[in-house]
């Protein structure tokens, strides 16, 4: 008796102890956060960007969850502009410093950040950039600068955009492991690895069409701040004219090449500094931080922002996945709340489940019967994600966006196969006629594949009478477009399927003006949980980020994201409204 009163205080005590170290921790946390909302812009000073975590069009996280801001990797583009708009007319700052390497934002972010730093150069502030190795992105970005320069030793990628696709027929055929594949569209490549070696013409002609029109849109804002014609930026890179930094600043890519004490004198005279004096820099995070209240828009009625970001998946969603529990809850607030009278439907997302997309497009519907709903495309809204989007009053696609896609699939394993191969032999027993519909061990039946089929060809028609709704278009209009095909933004415009080319603001003001408001603030939705609150509810996602990470380590990033690719086809529940192929430009 007395061992387990003993045993008892040493537990409670235990469990006092967590706590304490818990409240401490918790009182710490809240100090570095207090102390991160006093930075301090100094006169003179110079904003530097360089973005080193993934970039979401909405990072969303709830102000009322103590740890908020901890433990997260990633930025919201939406600060990040707001940043760039505060800093153009902040008398403390005198011009930003471009210092990035490996930029993880799409193309249609960076464009629109670009498009930022345009409209921060009318304020006379100068913007340099200074890198020791310009990917392609990175280039696109930086030469919006005033000047670039890059390392003596640097390296410069100037070549072209490519996109490779990997199939696994063979390897389906070699394990005895395989992929049964349903579809409608001739363009509809998400599942064609699994059913060839080899890449069809249509598919090369779709990746070849939309590679051109996405390099035809960065060489034309290249051009433009370079003084640049597009057939000489062709030929610079069909002859790798860029390819040292010598040949990069012949060519006029680059205004010269600096060392990092160089290029800090070059700010120094851009300054007014000695050479002894330093030079004030702050970063933009700390910049986000000291200006995120600055200057935001005011007024008792309000415009929504409602973020779409991530494959749609069935379920809650969260920043990474759109998922129909936050998106309707999100949706419903902003349709209930008479304060709001316009919305701006924010999607970045290639797709996924036809059910969510189409419950969101219905919530979507209920909204637009009571106020303006305005779209704005980010860098990909594809299939599941064009389909969400399509009932919107009016449609905005930046030119490097990618959308379209109005095809659907169907993807079953089924590993047959493999267990004639290792001896095992699977029996039915069922109670109906179709109570036995399928099995992973048994070929797929001509009835079963009919019955899908049919589900396929009832979605693809749902689909393509939502666009035409939505759209003004007939069906067969929308037929000859669809397929499964992508657009780029450009094309989209020209083929009716986005009204007009423009920015998330560009939507915004066209919101706000139909809405005939003058003056109005801005509601974001929806709120995030932090991954630490997501990590405390759930402990299983410790071990995933755990098994991720030292999986990534032991194979790279390269086969880990391929390896993900696998994952992710596999695990595809019901009839899929995704882009046709996992796009990874280079």
């Amino acid at each position: 008796m007395k061992f387990l009163r003993n045993l008892l205080a040493a537990i409670l005590g235990c469990l006092i102890a967590i706590g304490l170290l818990f409240i401490m921790f918790f009182i710490f946390l809240t100090l570095i956060g207090n102390a991160g909302d006093g930075v301090v812009v100094k006169e003179n000073s110079v904003l530097k960007i360089s973005i080193t975590e993934p970039v979401y069009d909405y990072y969303g996280t709830d102000g009322s969850d103590p740890f908020a801001g901890f433990f997260e990797e990633g930025q919201g583009l939406d600060q990040i502009l707001h940043a760039v708009k505060v800093a153009k007319t902040d008398n403390r700052i005198q011009g930003i410093s471009i210092k990035n390497n490996f930029l993880m934002a799409g193309l249609a972010q960076t464009q629109e950040l670009r498009k930022a730093l345009e409209d921060f150069k009318e304020s006379g502030k100068k913007i340099y950039a200074l890198s020791d190795y310009y990917s392609q992105k990175d280039y696109y970005l930086a030469s919006v600068a005033d000047k670039v320069f890059i390392n003596p030793q640097g390296l410069m990628d100037f070549k072209g955009l490519s996109s490779e696709v990997l199939y696994y027929k063979d390897l389906q055929e070699k394990t005895g492991i395989k992929m049964e594949v349903i579809r409608h569209g001739k363009y509809k490549s998400a599942v064609e690895p699994f059913l060839s070696d080899t890449m069809s013409d249509e598919n090369r002609t779709q990746i070849k069409a939309l590679l051109d029109a996405i390099w035809t849109a960065m060489l034309t804002d290249i051009g433009e701040s370079r003084e640049l014609s597009l057939e000489q930026l062709n030929i610079l890179a069909d002859t790798l004219g860029a390819r040292t930094p010598e040949m990069a600043v012949t060519s006029g890519l680059l205004d010269g090449t600096r060392y990092q004490d160089e290029y800090q004198m070059e700010w120094k005279e851009v300054l007014g500094l000695g050479e002894e004096q330093d030079i004030n820099v702050i970063s933009l995070s700390d910049y986000m931080t000291a200006t995120k209240n600055k200057n935001l828009p005011s007024g008792k009625e309000k415009i929504a922002i409602v973020y779409a970001q991530g494959e749609i998946l069935y379920g809650e969603g969260n920043r990474d996945v759109i998922g129909q529990g936050t998106l309707m809850r999100a949706l419903k607030k902003v349709r209930e709340n008479d304060n709001i009278k316009a919305v701006v439907l924010r999607v970045d997302s290639p797709g996924g489940s036809s059910l969510v997309s189409d419950i969101i497009w219905r919530e979507v519907e209920l909204v637009k019967a009571e106020k303006p709903v305005f779209v704005s495309f980010g860098n990909i809204a594809a299939s599941g994600g064009y389909y969400l989007a399509v009932g919107a009053d009016r449609i905005f696609a930046e030119s490097t966006t990618i959308t379209g896609s109005i095809g659907v699939f169907g993807t079953i394993p089924n590993i047959h196969g493999l267990s004639n191969d290792i001896g095992i032999n699977a029996e039915q027993v069922g109670t109906n006629a179709n109570s036995v519909d399928y099995s992973f061990f048994e070929p797929m039946t001509d009835r079963f594949r009919k019955q899908l089929e049919e589900s396929i060809e009832m979605t693809y028609d749902t689909f393509v009478q939502r666009v035409a709704d939505g759209r003004n278009m007939s069906k067969e209009a929308v037929d000859e477009v669809a397929q499964g095909r992508v657009w780029s933004g450009v094309d989209a415009v020209e083929l009716g399927l986005v009204d007009e080319l423009g920015t998330l603001g560009d939507a915004i003001a066209a919101a706000a003006e139909t809405a005939g408001l003058e003056s109005y603030g801005i509601r974001k939705y929806p709120k995030f949980k932090s991954d630490f609150e997501r990590l405390m509810e759930d402990l299983s996602a410790a071990k995933l980020k755990i098994g991720e990470s030292m999986i990534k380590e032991e194979i790279g990033e390269e086969a880990f994201q391929t390896l993900k690719q696998l994952k992710r086809m596999t695990e595809q529940k019901g009839i899929q409204a995704r882009m046709p192929f996992n796009l990874n430009i280079q």
